[in-house]
């Protein structure tokens, strides 16, 4: 291994003119001799290695091998913060290990989704104590341990930390770092003339079957002559090409797929395909590390495969962009409201397509709206968008109203089209004006900034028109999900009470925090009846998260305000509410605890149905949870009865009543959870009840994912004023 990146040789002399006798400097390919060093050390049949960029926390690929640099498309420019592999690695600085096909669709979907192929991968951060250079990543054939072993990891780890090692002396020196070639790459088609070469040939070219073969970039470097009969081509016109390219009915995705499956799989596969107008020829493929060997022969007739040939395709792989959009559709898919979608777009798009700043705009009212921005840390440069008429002439509106992209490769393209724009700059060179169309509507703009001036071709262009129309499609769901969103909980904080009058003699404070799963309202109500001579307080839960449990909980606690207005005694206040909920006749239960307070005696008067039990903290400290008496739930048993237990309240103590989405979860005892928030309380129950009431509900959430909605009622005696 070399003691510096691109260390400076003197003497080279493979040409005929050797660069010492120049003076020049000649740049040896440390990171690929790093790379295959690996490789062969653990047997891995393919890796790359990534540098972390010093301007921006974008991983970019500077040397691929073992497998041709196109797979791995959707991945040569990477968010520090994307969900795969080397993101994981290098930002948690640990080895992520994948042991196989089925892993790798539970832990990393996206990389399935394009990649679905039985292979193992390991990714180690490059890092020195004190940064982060960059990540590598190794794959095996299928048939690898789905456990990477000691010796491999040990390997590994002490190959990455000599990579950073050298990589640390390269930036201390200033030398700079980019792409280098394969090493393990095939030589280039050529021919050989040695008796033994000769022979062979002849004795292949007698065979009765055509074979074929393929280097790692799927160049053909032989073909028989039987080959060349069956394939339709001279072989001389073969040779070099790539067979989906130079074989018109071979030019489909499936069979560079196929290709691609036997290279990363190492697997033998096989496919059948249609030579116009009726042949059917058999394709057998047999891996190596070095390429493949293709077996020819003719195949019986299928009628039912009937697939036309597409035709052929000009530029680079139809794979490449298919894969680069599977990807980036993957990712879409998990976002959930707008901002999601913004933070997607900035961490998985926007490095994917070499951009560094990114505006995502909506429209509403006729005037645009600005969804979010990355890439700018003067948020003034982007406000010119927010509010501008979509009757203004702008690239943004553009884009919007006619549905047609906009791409200007430098600052005089952009103001020779708008001169205005000079009025605003905002420090990029190059920009992609993206129209948001879903359903057939306009529902915003994307634009990518580029930092430096930056064409645009064909293929390009067209890879970013579609991540348009996928983009459009995940900011059209998140806007309906934020509407119902803010709706839904719109409508439930409405129908809790906004302030808590609390009586003499008693300090009170409540929270309500909606699930952090799915939009759905639920039934969580509390209230504080400041009734006379004793005010009265409530908690419940309705059975269901939907517009009709958030309804019926608004009319269980008008429902108890009215019981005790009118003097009802707590039990005599729960059998009215039961009844109550029985004759509206919607076939939900609710649980309940109802509490008449009596602050100048200090007690408290409880009845109960079905509801968790309250946690009482005294005065000295101690907590305890009260064992109640109660009945059934609410609207179940229109006879029920509902027997109450008085509490003892000397100022000092403290009152938690809460739903059980505060101590219930998936996998959750609840007696430890009722323990727990016990020894919570005796630690910091003395805390200002504001803050308390904070402090219970934030840890709840951090403790576990909120499944069901909370609310919290904190009721603490105190001397009357």
């Amino acid at each position: 291994m070399n003691a510096r990146p691109y260390e400076e040789v003197v003497g080279v002399s493979d040409g005929p003119r050797p660069a010492a006798a120049t003076g020049r400097r000649v740049r040896r390919p440390v990171l690929s001799v790093a790379l295959a060093s690996m490789m062969e050390e653990v047997d891995a049949h393919s890796g790359a290695v990534y540098l972390l960029r010093t301007d921006e926390p974008v991983l970019e690929m500077a040397v691929m091998a073992g497998l041709p640099r196109a797979f791995a498309a959707p991945w040569e420019r990477v968010g520090l913060s994307a969900p795969i592999p080397v993101a994981d690695a290098a930002r948690e600085r640990r080895l992520v290990w994948v042991g196989g096909e089925e892993e790798m669709a539970g832990r990393y979907p996206r990389i399935a989704v394009v990649l679905p192929y039985p292979f193992a991968l390991a990714a180690l951060p490059v890092a020195t104590p004190d940064r982060v250079y960059g990540a590598v990543f190794l794959t095996w054939p299928g048939s690898h341990s789905p456990e990477l072993s000691d010796r491999e990891r040990d390997h590994l780890m002490a190959a990455c930390d000599r990579l950073a090692t050298r990589l640390e002396r390269a930036a201390a020196e200033s030398r700079p770092l980019g792409d280098e070639a394969d090493l393990l790459a095939a030589t280039a088609v050529g021919s050989t003339d040695t008796p033994a070469s000769v022979e062979a040939a002849r004795m292949v070219a007698r065979l009765p079957y055509g074979l074929v073969s393929l280097d790692l970039y799927g160049r053909i470097a032989f073909a028989n002559s039987a080959a060349a009969e069956l394939l339709g081509r001279p072989a001389g016109e073969l040779l070099g090409t790539l067979p989906w390219v130079s074989v018109p009915w071979l030019n489909d995705p499936m069979y560079e797929d196929r290709y691609r499956a036997a290279l990363i799989s190492q697997h033998v596969t096989s496919f059948v395909a249609l030579r116009p107008p009726g042949d059917w020829l058999s394709f057998r493929l047999y891996p190596t590390t070095t390429g493949l060997s293709v077996r020819i022969s003719r195949a019986r007739a299928v009628a039912q495969l009937t697939q036309a040939a597409p035709k052929p395709a000009s530029g680079p792989s139809r794979l490449v962009t298919i894969s680069q959009v599977l990807s980036l559709a993957g990712a879409l898919t998990e976002a959930v409201g707008v901002q999601d979608v913004v933070q997607l777009v900035a961490d998985e798009i926007a490095p994917a397509v070499g951009s560094q700043g990114l505006v995502v705009l909506g429209s509403q009212a006729g005037r645009l709206h600005l969804l979010g921005h990355r890439g700018y840390p003067d948020p003034r440069v982007v406000e010119h968008y927010d509010g501008r008429p979509l009757s203004d002439r702008a690239p943004g509106t553009r884009a919007l109203n006619s549905g047609l992209p906009g791409f200007f490769e430098s600052r005089e393209h952009l103001e020779r089209l708008y001169p205005e724009r000079r009025d605003t700059p905002d420090g990029y060179a190059a920009w992609a004006y993206l129209p948001l169309i879903a359903s057939g509507r306009p529902v915003g703009t994307c634009v990518l900034a580029y930092a430096e001036p930056h064409p645009f071709p064909a293929d390009e262009r067209a890879v970013l028109t579609s991540l348009g129309g996928l983009i459009a499609q995940a900011l059209e769901r998140a806007q309906l999900y934020d509407a119902k969103f803010h709706l839904a909980h719109g409508l439930q904080e409405a129908l809790l009470p906004r302030t808590l009058a609390a009586p003499p003699g008693i300090e009170a404070a409540a929270r309500y925090v909606p699930a952090t799963r799915g939009l759905e309202i639920g039934g969580d109500f509390y209230d504080l009846v400041p009734s006379r001579p004793l005010a009265a307080a409530v908690i419940g839960d309705v059975q269901g998260h939907n517009v009709t449990a958030a309804g019926l909980m608004g009319q269980l606690r008008t429902g108890v305000r009215a019981y005790t207005t009118v003097g009802q005694a707590p039990a005599e206040v729960m059998r009215s509410t039961n009844r109550l909920l029985i004759d509206l006749g919607v076939d939900l239960f609710a649980s309940c605890l109802y509490l008449r307070l009596d602050p100048a005696r200090g007690r408290a008067v409880m009845a109960r149905a079905g509801h968790p039990p309250p946690l009482l903290r005294r005065p000295d400290g101690r907590v305890k949870v009260l064992d109640l008496a109660g009945g059934p739930l609410l609207g179940i048993d229109a006879e029920a009865a509902y027997p109450t237990t008085e509490v003892s309240l000397p100022p000092g103590s403290l009152l938690v009543l809460y739903t059980d989405g505060l101590v219930e979860s998936p996998g959750l005892d609840i007696e430890d959870a009722l323990a727990d928030l016990g020894a919570l309380l005796t630690d910091i129950g003395d805390r200002p009840l504001e803050q308390l009431a904070d402090d219970l509900v934030a840890h709840a959430a951090s403790a576990r994912e909120l499944v069901d909605d909370v609310a919290v009622l904190l009721l603490r005696a105190c001397p009357a004023g």
